[in-house]
């Protein structure tokens, strides 16, 4: 009969072990490193997307956007320099005449809109729209009115264009 060698279990090492510790470390601190980083890079994205001047652009294009959709296409006035643009409107569906008006213009780093009534001429509201504004441009062809828009808060700059088609007569 043949007899079963017996192997006896051994432990581990204290080298296996530190090697393995410090290879797990490695890794664990890889992975750390990505996060941070991702987390970061995240933050970046989001505080610039969310930035006030990126707000305020994406307000100022929307209000120009709507009124100018609103706007008379057969009548504005715009500054030779382009510094302002003045639109006419009607109060309402139910008007035949132009009774309104909104001038877009630029003012000590705001954007602002007067409203008023034409007959007889009366400011009856002024609306800032957005601040730091490094310059503002207006622009008509035809029936189509265009806003330059740049807006720095001196940590971040952004250019806005906006276009717009006038569509009541």
């Amino acid at each position: 009969m043949r007899k079963k060698k017996l192997t006896t279990q051994r432990g581990v090492s204290i080298t296996e072990l530190m090697i393995t510790t410090a290879v797990s470390i490695i890794v664990v601190f890889g992975i750390a490193v990505l996060l941070v980083d991702g987390q970061r890079g995240w933050n970046t994205i989001y505080n610039y997307v969310y930035a006030d001047v990126v707000t305020d652009g994406y307000v100022a294009r929307k209000k120009f956007d709507f009124l100018m959709r609103n706007a008379s296409r057969e009548m504005y006035l715009l500054a030779d320099d382009g510094s302002w643009i003045e639109i006419y409107y009607y109060v309402d569906d139910d008007s035949v005449v132009l009774d309104r008006y909104a001038r877009f213009y630029e003012n000590s780093g705001n954007l602002n809109i007067e409203y008023g009534q034409l007959e007889p001429r009366q400011t009856l509201e002024t609306e800032t729209i957005c601040s730091n504004v490094s310059s503002c441009t207006f622009k008509a062809a035809g029936q189509s009115a265009q806003m330059t828009l740049t807006l720095d808060d001196g940590s971040q700059a952004i250019t806005v264009a906006s276009s717009a088609v006038m569509h009541n007569k």
